[in-house]
């Protein structure tokens, strides 16, 4: 058989939740929907690191944090690892073309990818000026040029990067960022050499903030009875103290009803925009005669709390924030619909497209292939996972089996427990049970040997000073 061509979309801050096939009160995905009917969800798909920088880094390298070396988020430190999910595609005789948002630095790092056009939204660490945004964004000089405005920006409205703001897209829809990812992705399929299976990386900024969908999606969800977000019992005392005075980006905020209903409109409108949009290139592709032979897999960086527990953003290890979508579909996947509780992270899925189109998966990575789980092949898989993040001056650690979840603050040390199954909104805090010193013991293990001393004489030790960079002085993280 021919090889499998192969597709990557990766959306930013995509709640894992937030799919019509979760059963989500609101959100309307049906596009989306038909293709975890006709494939794999996985309904543990997790973020170890959820913020754009560390998860990308282990979608791209199929390595954990500890490996990457981020644990936090950090601009500004070069990406220099010499094997990719896009390099091994490549070496491998295929065509490699990413289109929209990488997130790398340099910017233009091309990532083992032969082609890229790049569009990673507004980051304030590439914008500075005198830098020239046209030599680091592709979507820029092209949305200059559809518009015959020289100045034309996505920034016109004023929407920041990560507020709660939302209003309608200022343009035409033909001109949305969304928009101009699937559009150059059609490109790519008359321009691609016919000769060779392509790896296609489609990565969507939105539904990340700004919260600038076009206007019927916008409005679709905005007169829709939504539930309200869940506040755990536990949310005050401890996210309550980093609530700062209101500003129009709060990461831990109690908005107004008003506000916060218009946040939400924003977020689930990007969602149903995008929604369309892979429909639209999923029919493009099987014009193309090319669907059937297509391995397709949808995923995101990270979630995005919007409101839950009066949190916004992401980096905190709650649900809303590091459990993210996962879709499987293609040739050599489960062609009917499956849904796996296996507890899979962002790092498991460069060597399961690997795996699936037949390219050798490389030596020392720590993420592995699902596949044999898939197609009931005996294979021990991880115990649990161990995720991190540096957020609000400390790190936050947590670990999970998909049915619990244990969450250590290393700046408070203050201990968490969530019975996923029985209370899975995290609304009780049930770190007195006897359950809690078995994943105590777990965390300890795991961080015995870390330089920030988090374990002293066996125990966890609060108050160690923690950095977003675990070290930079290994060839794969570059230095700051």
């Amino acid at each position: 058989m021919k090889e499998p061509n192969v597709l990557l979309i990766c959306v930013d801050q995509w709640r894992g939740d937030a799919l019509g096939c979760e059963n989500h009160a609101v959100v309307m995905t049906p596009h989306l929907d038909q293709l975890a009917a006709e494939g794999v969800r996985f309904t543990r798909a997790y973020s170890a690191a959820p913020t754009c920088i560390p998860a990308r880094a282990a979608l791209y390298t199929g390595l954990s944090q500890t490996s990457t070396g981020r644990v936090g988020y950090q601009d500004g430190v070069e990406w220099n690892y010499p094997v990719t999910i896009a390099s091994e595609f490549t070496r491998a005789g295929y065509q490699t073309q990413a289109i929209g948002k990488l997130h790398v630095y340099p910017e233009r790092s091309q990532m083992g990818f032969q082609n890229v056009l790049l569009h990673d939204g507004y980051l304030h660490f590439a914008r500075k000026k005198p830098r020239d945004i046209e030599l680091i964004d592709d979507y820029i000089p092209w949305l200059r040029e559809k518009t015959g405005d020289p100045h034309a920006d996505y920034f016109d409205n004023g929407l920041n990067c990560n507020s709660q703001v939302a209003r309608p897209w200022d343009k035409s829809e033909e001109l949305h960022p969304s928009t101009w990812v699937v559009s150059q992705a059609q490109q790519f399929l008359k321009r691609r050499d016919t000769r060779k299976p392509f790896f296609l990386y489609l990565g969507f900024h939105r539904p990340h903030p700004p919260y600038d969908p076009p206007a019927w999606a916008f409005e679709q969800y905005l007169s829709l009875n939504m539930p309200p977000p869940p506040a755990g019992g536990w949310a005050k005392q401890t996210l309550g103290k980093y609530n700062d005075d209101w500003r129009a980006d709060p990461s831990v905020a109690e908005l107004s009803p008003h506000a916060l209903q218009r946040a939400r409109a924003g977020y689930y409108g990007h969602i149903s925009h995008i929604d369309l949009l892979i429909n639209r290139f999923l029919e493009t592709l099987a014009e193309h005669g090319l669907r059937q032979n297509t391995i397709v897999c949808f995923v995101s960086d990270h979630g995005e709390m919007l409101g839950d527990h009066n949190a916004f953003r992401k980096a905190l290890p709650y649900e809303g924030s590091a459990r993210v979508p996962l879709l499987l579909s293609g040739p050599g996947i489960p062609s009917h619909r499956v849904e796996s509780n296996v507890v899979v992270e962002l790092r498991d899925v460069m060597p399961t497209l690997l795996h699936a189109a037949g390219v050798d998966v490389p030596q020392g990575l720590d993420g592995r292939s699902v596949l044999p789980l898939l197609n009931n092949e005996h294979s021990a898989w991880r115990e649990y996972l161990h995720g991190e993040h540096t957020v609000f001056g400390q790190s936050v650690q947590w670990l999970t089996d998909g049915c619990w979840k244990y969450v250590w603050w290393s700046g408070t040390g203050e201990e968490q427990l969530f019975h996923l199954e029985k209370d899975p909104q995290e609304l009780h805090n049930v770190s007195d049970l006897p359950e809690a010193l078995m994943w105590r013991e777990r965390l300890i293990e795991a961080l015995k040997n870390r330089p920030e001393g988090f374990v002293q004489n066996g125990s966890l030790q609060p108050g160690c000073l923690v950095k977003p960079m675990l070290h930079t002085d290994e060839k794969n993280s570059g230095s700051v």
